[in-house]
């Protein structure tokens, strides 16, 4: 399908352009992760297509860079909807609250696994999660002291890893994906390491090793292709879509495949969110249709559209959870993200 849901000119110009009115809008504004970006595109367009209301305007900037938007305040010229590949943090929320925005509604929508691909000419390739952290984080244990990372090469770390440079292209701190990934790989890794004490550590080196590649997951495929050396992080949608190209390592001995991602047994997967903000409701009366079509069966189901493009359903029983509660509009609680 080919996605018309971002405008030519950024959110951002939209929202400058459109500063200081108060008055009611048809379309939708939308701002947040770039895993969950493919998903709320196609709900987007399906909206577009089949309703009297214009296609959303989505912005993928990262769901941390969204929430930031999301909480500046609730004028219509900030966004509606904030997309994010993991849960609202109780700092942001607060921020929220500062800032007037005090009637949100929380969805979750599936699930998505983090893949740590390569390009599909190299062999396949099992990594744990030590391995991982080991490659990447900018102080590592040593003869049980913590020095600067001196590790150059995959092989470096153990032999049986490729005679490769370690370099791995991946998503700035604004990323959800990144704030993911941190966790699930590289604070779950140190913790177990004793020369941190039995704390998380995720400083990940800037010596090269690690390339900040933006917020579109579509151009780190593109370097992978090229870069036929380097890894990849980004969300296994993308991996899905260019299966004929790339290659996702299994880590800790489980490949990125939906049954384990779904079942958690998949070591680095997460959940995919979106938040509403109700005071919009009144004057974006689209609001009301867009969240019911994302949420409905025919969309996030495990029969929906949205699984063919890569999304990881819900059980039916708690998807039916979620879209009682936003149907409801229920009002997220700070005590609800501890």
């Amino acid at each position: 399908m080919k996605l018309r849901s971002v405008s030519s000119m950024g959110l951002a110009a939209v929202m400058v352009a459109t500063m200081g009115t108060a008055q009611a809008r048809d379309q939708i504004r939308i701002v947040g992760s770039s895993t969950v970006f493919p998903f709320a595109s196609y709900v987007a367009e399906e909206l577009g297509a089949t309703t009297k209301w214009p296609t959303p305007v989505i912005e993928s900037t990262g769901s941390g860079g969204g929430m930031k938007l999301f909480c500046a305040g609730n004028g219509l010229d900030t966004p509606d909807i904030s997309n994010a590949s993991r849960r609202m943090k109780a700092s942001e929320f607060e921020r929220c609250q500062e800032n007037g925005v005090t009637d949100i509604t929380e969805a979750m929508v599936g699930y998505d696994g983090i893949a740590f691909a390569e390009s599909n000419t190299n062999d396949e390739i099992n990594l744990t999660r030590e391995q991982i952290a080991l490659a990447l984080l900018e102080k590592v244990p040593v003869d049980g002291k913590l020095v600067d990372n001196p590790y150059k090469k995959w092989s470096d770390i153990d032999s049986s890893l490729p005679n490769r440079e370690i370099r791995v292209y991946g998503p700035p701190t604004t990323s959800g994906t990144r704030d993911a990934f941190e966790e699930l790989v590289l604070e779950a890794a140190t913790e177990k390491m004793g020369a941190f004490g039995g704390e998380g550590y995720t400083n990940i080196r800037k010596d090269g090793a690690y390339i900040e590649s933006g917020e579109n997951d579509n151009l780190i495929v593109q370097k992978l292709q090229k870069d036929t050396d380097a890894f990849g992080v980004f969300g296994y949608s993308y991996l899905g879509e260019n299966s004929d190209k790339l290659v996702g390592a299994s880590i800790d001995g489980v490949a990125p495949e939906p049954e384990a991602i779904s079942s958690g047994e998949y070591p680095v997967s997460r959940s995919l969110w979106f938040y509403i903000k109700n005071s919009h409701a009144e004057n974006v009366p689209a609001m009301a249709d867009y969240v019911e079509l994302f949420m409905s069966d025919k969309m996030a189901s495990d029969l929906g559209y949205l699984k063919g493009i890569g999304l990881i359903p819900l059980p039916q029983a708690e998807l039916e959870e979620w879209q009682d509660q936003v149907a409801d509009r229920a009002t997220l609680q700070v005590s609800d993200l501890k």
